[in-house]
């Protein structure tokens, strides 16, 4: 299903949607494929693939598979389970391993001391 328009969903799909706006499943909505949308809020259930800007698990809200979104907000009670990819982020700087100190060094500050 490709829309242009914001979709809401309160009762079973199956398959793929991509929509360019905001796709809400309510709270008796189930879920069973790949989303893609800007803007993703789920009060029932989601089981696929999920690709958004942005990804909104609400109280009730279940979600079983992969999320990539920039933004991925739980509420509580809201549940997750699989794996969740940042989309637009930096990967996380390398760790500058600091050396051993050698005997040397050691009683050089030792006797600085």
């Amino acid at each position: 299903m490709n829309l242009s328009c914001n979709l809401y969903v309160d009762g079973e799909l199956e398959g793929k949607i991509n929509s360019t706006k905001e796709v809400n499943i309510g709270k008796n909505g189930h879920i069973n494929g790949d989303v893609t949308t800007q803007r993703l809020v789920v009060q029932g259930f989601v089981e696929g693939t999920l690709h958004a800007d942005r990804v909104e698990i609400k109280a009730n809200g279940h979600v079983k598979g992969t999320v990539e979104a920039s933004e991925l907000v739980i509420e509580a009670k809201g549940i997750f389970e699989g794996n969740s990819i940042v989309k637009g982020t930096k990967p996380a700087p390398k760790k500058i391993m600091n050396h051993e100190p050698s005997k040397e060094e050691i009683d050089k500050e030792l006797k600085q001391a």
